[in-house]
């Protein structure tokens, strides 16, 4: 069991939208990766922790493609929404000033896809010096292979993996 303090740890749901969600993925199936993000955003928001939701749009085109929003139960679920333009999450959107201003020390990650956006955005995270908690079974990737690769490989070298019902916070 993970214990987190909702004083200092934030959520953060990587690419919740529409387009993304849709798109065949593994291991976990994009809906079971909402549900899940959903139920920890719930938890989190009850306990007083924040929760942010981060959706990306492409650079340099008039229009976003359909399904470029966040997920409504997503939006719905989120204190605040930041929105990037590159693979991470850090990169010129603010993030980092906004978890500073509310003592943000820890980061719990979910989201799509797991060896893209979630990755990125946590090695960004960990340079910035956050304590890191990645939940596999609310995040998944475009195959199962890169999934495990982040997972297996490269996350337990930046902090913590751990399954959603092994996370508490108080």
């Amino acid at each position: 069991m993970t214990t987190l303090d909702p004083r200092s740890t934030a959520l953060v749901l990587i690419d919740l939208m529409d387009r993304i969600v849709a798109n065949p993925l593994a291991p976990h199936a994009g809906s079971e990766v909402v549900a899940s993000s959903l139920e920890l955003a719930k938890a989190f928001r009850a306990a007083g922790a924040p929760v942010v939701a981060v959706r990306v749009e492409r650079p340099g085109v008039a229009e976003q493609p359909p399904g470029s929003e966040l997920l409504a139960e997503v939006e719905a679920a989120a204190d605040e929404v930041v929105v990037k333009r590159t693979i991470g999450a850090f990169q010129g959107t603010g993030l980092h000033e906004l978890l500073q201003a509310r003592g943000v020390e820890t980061l719990v990650f979910t989201g799509i896809a797991t060896n893209l956006g979630v990755e990125s955005s946590a090695r960004a995270a960990a340079d910035h010096g956050y304590r890191l908690v990645f939940v596999e079974d609310a995040m998944t990737g475009l195959t199962e292979t890169e999934h495990r690769a982040s997972v297996e490989l490269d996350f337990p070298r930046l902090g913590e993996v751990v399954a959603a019902a092994d996370l508490q916070l108080g």
